[in-house]
């Protein structure tokens, strides 16, 4: 029990602000039973759908005119666009943003292209951007391909006992290759209604640009050897078999299309699919085309005056949260909205076998992916918390939601990594050289354990009371006390950052192993406690990604803030952590910033797709999180 003047001081407006949360996130419910909201990344995504319209000559039947007035709305006084919010502007979001614009018939004369041709000059001109801003540019003339990196077809027939197959790249990163490999291959142009060419946008000027791969003078310029004996090759038709792998390529694209059209759950596998199908002269009408076209569209936000598309679509992992912290806030397990959000959640169980299986043979699946339609691709971090939130609610039969936690439980014991943690879709994907080929400039190639994913499958683990090998539970919590930073810290490799990994970390270790670890939880919780800002909050920059130092460091998050309040409860819970001012502190936070209709706002991104490269903005994250942290707050004190 924990109890002051200034928590019973607060105490109905606490309960006040639980109660117009819940109504809130009831509202949001969808009849089928899912939440769902808006997965928000930057201009990229929609700038590269407009692209590819005008190369299926699609456009016309697509609101792109809205795209435009979005596109536009989201150029920063700079004169660029920004790879995260308030990042200080990006150059490869510029140059694509720029290049749709273009396309759309925006003339470079228009004022607000003439800023950001400023911009990207500044910063170096297209020569400086990424591997796929190139390619994106070279598929309508506007850079050559000799630039880009060669990857040969034939990588799809190395047998899986080859040191490298497809399957040591992350499933998101082989989603988006295998259609690249004919697309690099073949090295389309493809020709357009009305061409455009981007020359102004080259720092040093189109007659001086050197189409090459960059060096990074050390040891991994040995692929820029390669990658000039795989073009000597192309060049003297001598690829061996070429036709093989790209049938193989073709094959492996066809065979992973969900029936909704969908490739992989996410826009690049989705667009990199249609534009290898295109490469290979497809018809748009064929059903193939039409399907994934179709699941493009239902990516997309459709306002009066706005067009954008999401990079992945959440409403399972959404329902799991918002399940979660409903029933944490009081509402009650068999309420029927919580009854239908389970119900929905167990028929979306995954009960195909997917590539995980490659290296995982034999193995009953069972897992859930994030999307409505996944079936190749189920995570370990979705179906840890789904797992979570169909214990904490009733259903009509209770046997079958049973057996389907213990199918998935099954499951998630057989995916731990060697090192002892569990990667997100994959087991033992962490041969880290291939995030230094040149194609592999975002760095991440792999998917490799980590700290939040364990942590949430220890924390599945003792929050629904669950059984795995004790030998299997022993040798991730070491993983975990291993990757413990000095200063008390875990990394975030899902979510922005040190506040949410070591959020997760302190929930889990504070159920699992609250007195072996009672020294990491508090140097955990008193690390949380250090970088509280002076509002009450917690808030942390994306840049901490490529600057350490700037860990825990930001303006204040309602999201962030409920990560923290989450971690330390969880201490002070297990540990007896004096953490007390600080919760204290943070919950008046959470009190003072939700508005009247029970909701949080926040305009920093704080969802980690790849770090340093690409960042996400989850629209609930600022509603469930801060309902689930009052929640244990109120747990805490009574």
């Amino acid at each position: 029990m924990v109890a002051s003047r200034e928590n019973q001081l607060t105490k109905p407006k606490l309960e006040q602000a639980i109660a117009r949360s819940q109504e809130h996130l009831l509202a949001l419910q969808h009849s089928e039973g899912y939440w769902w909201g808006e997965l928000e990344s930057n201009v990229t995504i929609t700038s590269e759908v407009v692209l590819l319209h005008k190369i299926w000559q699609t456009d016309k039947t697509r609101p792109l005119a809205k795209a435009e007035k979005y596109l536009r709305s989201q150029q920063r006084k700079h004169g660029g666009w920004e790879l995260y919010y308030a990042d200080g502007g990006d150059l490869s979001t510029s140059v694509e943003s720029y290049m749709a614009l273009r396309l759309l018939g925006v003339s470079a004369a228009d004022p607000a292209l003439v800023k950001a041709k400023g911009f990207i000059l500044q910063q170096g001109g297209i020569s400086q951007t990424r591997i796929f801003t190139k390619l994106h540019l070279a598929l309508i003339g506007c850079y050559d391909w000799q630039g880009l990196p060669s990857i040969p077809p034939w990588i799809m027939l190395l047998p899986e006992q080859s040191p490298f197959t497809i399957y040591e790249m992350s499933s998101w990163a082989r989603g988006s290759t295998v259609p690249l490999l004919i697309v690099f291959d073949r090295k389309p142009v493809f020709k357009l209604d009305t061409p455009i060419n981007l020359d102004e946008l080259y720092a040093e000027g189109i007659a001086n640009v050197r189409y090459e791969l960059p060096r990074s003078n050390d040891w991994t310029d040995i692929f820029l050897t390669l990658d000039n004996a795989f073009k000597l090759a192309e060049n003297l038709n001598l690829v061996p078999w070429r036709s093989e792998g790209i049938a193989a390529a073709q094959k492996w694209i066809l065979e992973r299309q969900e029936a909704t059209g969908d490739w992989g759950g996410i826009i690049p596998a989705m667009l990199n699919s249609l534009l290898a199908l295109r490469t290979l002269d497809y018809d748009v009408n064929d059903p193939v085309i039409q399907r994934g076209l179709t699941a493009v569209d239902n990516f997309a936000i459709e306002t009066e005056n706005s067009y954008r598309l999401q990079p992945c679509i959440s409403p399972v992992w959404d329902t799991a949260w918002c399940l979660r912290a409903l029933v944490e806030s009081g509402i009650a397990p068999d309420h029927p909205a919580l009854v239908k959000a389970g119900e929905w959640l167990l028929d979306k169980q995954i009960l195909d076998y997917g590539d995980w299986a490659v290296k995982n043979k034999d193995i009953t699946p069972g897992g859930w992916a994030f999307e409505f339609d996944n079936r190749f691709y189920p995570d370990l971090d979705d179906s840890a918390v789904v797992v979570m939130g169909l214990s904490q609610v009733k259903l009509t039969n209770e046997a079958q939601k049973q057996k389907a936690i213990a199918r998935c439980l099954n499951w998630i014991a057989t995916m731990q990594c060697k090192p002892g943690g569990w990667a997100a879709f994959d087991l033992d994907n962490d041969q880290d050289w291939i995030n230094s080929i040149p194609y592999g400039d975002l760095k991440a190639m792999i998917d490799p354990n980590t700290a939040d994913v364990t942590a949430r499958v220890l924390e599945m683990l003792g929050e629904c009371s669950l059984s795995m090998d004790d030998g299997q539970v022993q040798k991730a919590i070491a993983y975990l006390v291993k990757e413990q930073e000095t200063d008390g810290s875990w990394f975030g490799r899902w979510g922005v950052n040190y506040i949410y990994g070591t959020s997760g970390v302190l929930s889990a270790l504070s159920l699992i192993a609250p007195t072996r670890c009672k020294f990491q939880i508090q140097k955990g919780a008193a690390w949380l406690v250090s970088c509280q800002n002076f509002d009450g909050g917690w808030g942390e920059t994306c840049a901490s990604y490529d600057d350490p130092s700037l860990k825990g460091i930001g303006i204040s998050t309602a999201s962030q803030t409920a990560w923290a309040l989450i971690g330390l409860i969880a201490a002070a819970e297990s540990t007896q952590f004096t953490a007390q001012p600080a919760i204290a502190q943070g919950i008046a936070y959470l009190l003072q910033t939700q508005r009247s209709d029970g909701t949080w706002e926040e305009d920093r991104f704080t969802g980690t797709g790849f770090p340093c490269h690409f960042y996400l903005k989850y629209h609930l994250y600022q509603q469930y999180f801060p309902l689930q942290a009052l929640a244990r707050y109120k747990k805490l004190r009574m």
